[in-house]
């Protein structure tokens, strides 16, 4: 039976642990850049704030940290350096996160990436859309130097799935050189969208679907102000605050366009054309392909919601060990022992530990500034080739890999830190807002960035029908006798379930199409193995990441040991109902993760000092009840 190596210890293992959370992509200067930008003043927020002061208050931070960090356009640029920010506006304020993440990815990040070419001017002469090609030059300033806040008008409000087809129309106005923005009833709007605060100025990213010469040409961006520098509103624009929220706080309002007119700079065309003569022309090469190159823009957005995701994660590992670390108890077994001399406790700290471990090796690997080594994801698309024919989203024929990944980073962040929650008692939920904030921001990304239910169908169905998909080699027999510590053994597994999983649902709906069933009942009757079959991928995915680190970093490999024993416990019922797993399943795991929690919990803290996380977040309560 194989077995484990000795942890690490001592200050090389505490610098290895560093540098595996932080990695060498940031610089220390940078690093602290950032936190001049993201002060731990902006960790709290005073008390006695209304609603729109608490939005104000969140707008000003996030243009304090637009001007003291570094310039956007080398921000989109350095995806270690841009989620670094993001992952310190995330730990310290949720809502701060999602406004700047729609500021820079969302509503800038079209802007630089899809307004970069010369269009036509009404006289026929080539103009150039900014003074160095990268998009509109009034929006972009307005955006790059915090004079206007970023916003994104995309989901529509009457219909699921809408990003696939907005009823959100803009029209070519010959005569005027302008477009002109409409949505053509209330069940179009656009919701939800950070534009509902009366006195901030607002330029949004409007997805629209491209009417011209009485045909639909596909769904583009234009950019637009929404809100003028005093807060008033824009002709042709009618925006309806949202009511106020308790989870995400954010300036929640829909939007209607009443013949909003826009430039024909505005559109954010990349590479498409309207000629003098009327003559349209778009190098994607038709709607479907246009549908996806304008959702572009979503892979720095999963990049930076997967690294937000181990960061919230770590914050709250941390937090939780703080809450239990020399506490005492008074349960009348065995009074006055330490609170994680209690096994729920003590797996609940480390195994929240080992998943925020596990989810930053995942962040390192999707923010790297190389790719990874090939054969890491064997089954993955090449970025080259594009995505899978989609039918629920449009998100994995934009990048499957990320968008399953982010699906798998959200749900794991979601799951972890809750349970923190949970194991922090009544000061968790009572004493501070910062566990439910994470968990609030956790559950807001499940949906947001793409539903991760979609991205599951979409993935899965690409897997059942081979599409850009090939299913993970597995060896003919359990390696290492089967030793659940073995990170061989996670990997083969994790193949077995994978496999089996696809085969069973490609088989159920091949056998559902021969019998009659058009595509939708055959899909629809099979959703659910849909899901855990597309699970089976990003789990594999995850683990093989862990496993490459216990081979690269020592340090964490007992924490990634425990996270993987984790999964196997979740996945117990899908293990053994393929068969992939042997019956007494949970009793080998429970008896592993005794062993490793008691070989780990003397160095839980060491593994939480090095997120090197600010003092305000693992601080006690801040206030004091007096006698």
């Amino acid at each position: 039976m194989a077995t484990s190596p000795p942890p690490a210890s001592g200050p090389a293992a505490d610098g290895d642990l560093r540098r595996f959370v932080h990695g060498t992509a940031v610089t220390d200067g940078n690093r602290a850049l950032l936190a001049e930008a993201i002060p731990g003043e902006f960790f709290t927020y005073p008390g006695g704030l209304t609603a729109t002061e608490r939005h104000a208050l969140t707008y000003r931070r996030l243009r304090h940290a637009g001007l003291a960090a570094p310039p956007a356009a080398r921000l989109l640029d350095d995806p270690p350096l841009l989620c670094a920010l993001l992952d310190r506006a995330a730990t310290a304020d949720p809502a701060l996160f999602h406004l700047m993440l729609l500021h820079y990815t969302l509503a800038l990040g079209p802007v630089l990436r899809f307004g970069d070419h010369e269009h036509h001017g009404r006289d026929g002469r080539d103009e150039q859309d900014g003074d160095d090609g990268r998009g509109p030059r009034p929006e972009r300033e307005a955006l790059e130097s915090m004079a206007s806040y970023g916003a994104l008008l995309m989901t529509e409000v009457g219909r699921s799935n809408s990003h696939l087809s907005p009823r959100t129309l803009a029209r070519y106005d010959a005569a005027s050189g302008d477009f002109v923005l409409s949505t053509p009833d209330a069940r179009a709007a656009k919701f939800p969208t950070n534009t509902g605060h009366p006195g901030l100025p607002k330029t949004a990213a409007i997805y629209a679907t491209l009417v011209h010469e009485g045909v639909e040409r596909g769904v583009f961006v234009f950019v637009a102000p929404l809100r003028r520098e005093d807060g008033s509103v824009c002709d042709g624009v009618r925006i309806v605050p949202a009511p106020e929220v308790s989870g995400l706080q954010v300036d929640y309002a829909a939007v209607r366009l009443d013949g909003l007119r826009v430039p024909y700079r505005a559109w954010l065309r990349d590479g498409a054309r309207i000629d003098a003569d009327g003559s349209f022309h778009d190098p994607a090469g038709g709607p479907a392909q246009r549908l996806t190159r304008s959702m572009g823009v979503a892979p720095p957005v999963w990049r930076a919601v997967i690294s937000m995701s181990a960061a919230v994660t770590r914050a709250s590992a941390a937090i939780l060990l703080r809450h239990s670390a020399d506490r005492t108890t008074l349960g009348r077994l065995a009074p006055r022992r330490a609170l994680t001399d209690y096994r729920n406790q003590r797996e609940a700290v480390l195994e929240a530990l080992a998943s925020a471990y596990a989810l930053t090796a995942v962040a390192r690997r999707v923010t790297a500034p190389s790719p990874p080594a090939p054969g890491v994801q064997p089954d993955l698309q090449a970025q080259a080739g594009g995505g899978p024919v989609t039918a629920w989203a449009p998100w994995s024929a934009v990048d499957r890999d990320l968008a399953l990944l982010k699906a798998a980073a959200t749900a794991e962040a979601h799951e972890t830190v809750s349970r923190c929650r949970v194991h922090a008692g009544a000061p968790g939920f009572a004493a501070t807002d910062r566990l439910n904030g994470y968990r609030a921001l956790a559950h807001a990304y499940t949906n947001a960035g793409g539903d991760n239910q979609l991205i599951l169908f979409d993935t899965a169905r690409a897997m059942a029908e081979l599409d850009r998909y090939r299913p993970p080699p597995v060896a003919g027999t359990v390696p290492d006798e089967g030793d659940l510590a073995s990170p061989r053994v996670w990997s083969h597994l994790a193949r077995s379930l994978e496999r089996a999983s696809r085969e069973r649902l490609a088989t159920r709906v091949r056998a559902a199409r021969r019998d009659g069933a058009d595509a939708f009942t055959a899909w629809n009757d099979n959703l659910a193995l849909a899901a855990r079959t597309a699970t089976a991928c990003a789990d594999r995915v995850l683990l093989e990441i862990a496993a490459e680190a216990c081979a690269s970093d020592p340090a964490v490999a007992p924490l990634l040991r425990l996270y993987a024993l984790r999964w196997a416990e979740r996945r117990a019922g899908a293990l053994l109902n393929e068969g992939v797993a042997a019956a007494g399943l949970l009793d080998r795991v429970e008896e592993l993760r005794r062993r490793v929690c008691d070989e780990v919990m003397p160095r839980a803290a060491e593994y939480a000092q090095a997120f090197d996380l600010p003092a305000e977040i693992t601080a006690p309560a801040s206030f004091v009840l007096d006698a």
